[in-house]
């Protein structure tokens, strides 16, 4: 029987949807799928399928340092010629990769130590094949315990970790059975750093729950509702949004916007809010549930993610909740990044912004809010598309074709 680990850096946790929903799709699809967490699971979040994952667990960091060292050796111990093989190559690794930083080289190490206590916890448990998602220290901690464990590994890239933190991408890349790419722009990009065949970088989409996110009659606000969802940090360009605000005001439009969402940018916002007199038209009302989201999606408008790429290089991929807007067919404009082009099409499925521009973002926004119809057809095919391309449903079979090939 298939036994598939998840493993991510907080499993479950409010903001990365997408991991939790894929693992209960393949459990749904009769796959026996087991979870672990570097970290501790987020609490709290509303949902009771949700603290039931949390409860089940497997910690990786978050069982204390005693327990993990204690794991570790106990690995090391019982199974010393293979253990010292993965310790050696982990530190042969770290001495050749050439995207990490000198701190980083000797993080590998204690990575592929946590890596050894991780295999002790999953033996017994039947575990045939490994998932990560996010490349950088799930995927590393992945790749060392599945080599102790003598089964294969894949992983899931999303951004931060393909670009701002990115760490022995390349062994990754050339090591794991497949690599799930979220986007074409994503296979492209891997295979220009490890040409391997596309049936090793299948396209597989991070998909939204067409029955939880369904289309919903929508009440339209007095004033309009613009609606933003996501981490309150820069690459998600709410900035941008908080100043197309303000050109708005300045013409005379009415209108309320709500930015769910919690980070380091929440000061910023509210400053550059209190700077456009905007205070009562903007709402910051803090991190949301799922369910409060889909709710607000009821009475929306124009949902609005001006994406952008941060100073430090940070970009999204495709972000979730874009699909979750236009699964519950809501227009949605979003900034012009290569791989959400592939879901947002200019003109056909949403409208796309140049990223970083106030005035574009401000006239968008006016021409949508004026034209109620052609809000109307852009959030039907927005829905068809995803429906088509990024449902759950559709990626779950595509997940399940990769393990059993």
């Amino acid at each position: 029987m298939t036994t598939i680990l998840y493993l991510s850096a907080q499993l479950p946790k409010r903001s990365e949807t997408f991991v939790y929903r894929e693992l209960f799709g393949l459990r749904a699809a009769g796959i026996r799928v087991l979870a672990a967490s570097l970290h501790p699971p987020e609490q709290d979040l509303g949902e009771p399928r949700l603290e039931a994952l949390a409860a089940e667990v497997i910690p990786v960091y978050g069982s204390g340092t005693a327990a993990l060292v204690r794991d570790g050796l106990c690995e090391l111990f019982t199974r010393p010629v293979r253990a010292l093989g993965t310790m050696l190559r982990a530190k042969l690794d770290a001495l050749t990769a050439r995207d990490l930083s000198w701190s980083g080289r000797f993080k590998v190490p204690a990575q592929a130590f946590a890596a050894l206590a991780l295999a002790r916890r999953l033996r017994g448990r039947g575990v045939t094949h490994l998932h990560a998602h996010f490349a950088h220290a799930p995927a590393t901690v992945a790749l060392y315990t599945a080599r102790q464990l003598g089964i294969t590994f894949s992983f899931t890239g999303h951004a931060v970790d393909l670009f701002r933190d990115r760490a022995l991408l390349l062994p990754k890349l050339g090591r794991a059975a497949f690599v799930n790419c979220i986007s074409s722009w994503h296979r492209a990009f891997y295979q220009s750093l490890v040409p391997r065949p596309d049936r090793a970088y299948p396209v597989i989409r991070c998909g939204v729950d067409l029955a939880e996110f369904a289309p919903v009659d929508h009440s339209p606000g007095d004033p309009p509702v613009i609606f933003g969802v996501g981490r309150l940090v820069p690459k998600k360009g709410f900035d941008v949004l908080v100043r197309a605000a303000g050109l708005l005001a300045a013409r005379g439009l009415a209108f309320t916007v709500v930015i769910a969402g919690d980070g380091p940018e929440r000061e910023r916002l509210e400053t550059l809010r209190r700077e456009t007199g905007l205070e009562s038209r903007i709402q910051l009302p803090g991190a949301w549930t799922n369910a409060r989201v889909r709710e607000q999606m009821a009475c929306t408008d124009l949902f609005v993610l001006p994406c952008q790429v941060s100073g430090d290089g940070d970009r999204d991929g495709i972000p979730v909740v874009l699909m979750e807007a236009m699964a519950c067919r809501v227009c949605v404009v979003s900034g012009d990044l290569p791989t959400i082009r592939e879901l947002v099409r200019d003109g056909d499925t949403g409208v796309m912004v140049p990223p970083g521009d106030p005035a574009a973002l401000a006239d968008a926004i006016a021409i949508l809010l004026s034209d109620p119809e052609r809000r109307r057809v852009l959030a039907e095919a927005g829905r068809a598309w995803v429906a088509d391309e990024f449902s759950l449903e559709v990626n779950v079979k595509r997940m399940l074709t990769s393990i059993n090939a």
